[in-house]
């Protein structure tokens, strides 16, 4: 089953944004490209995106773990910034209308 995504109903849901959606809920961690698999998009596909998330700098390298190469988003980039500045608002107010929601329900009931 396909999980909902408020901020992929927003932006599109495309396999680049899939990835974003995915580097940007984890900024603070850096993947291996295999660990992006995680993204719901195909090894070919996320091979397609990467060398121009690399050239845009959306996505930068961080270390390198024995043969494993490890990536991060690039929250330097301003681009980036505003997709997440996005995301976090999206997902706050999300949470906001669902505690309201909530609060609602409870004073219906009680």
């Amino acid at each position: 089953m396909k999980e909902e995504s408020i901020f992929l109903d927003y932006v599109g849901d495309s396999p680049r944004m899939r990835v974003l959606q995915y580097l940007i809920e984890g900024r603070d961690f850096d993947y291996t490209l295999t660990d992006m698999l995680n993204s719901g998009v195909s090894w070919g596909t996320l091979n397609q995106l990467m060398p121009k998330f690399f050239e845009l700098k959306i996505v930068i390298k961080t270390r390198k773990i024995g043969r494993a190469t490890l990536y991060k988003i690039n929250q330097d980039n301003k681009f980036v910034k505003q997709l997440i500045v996005l995301y976090d608002n999206l997902i706050l107010e999300t949470l906001n209308n669902r505690t309201n929601e909530m609060e609602n329900k409870l004073e219906i009931s009680a």
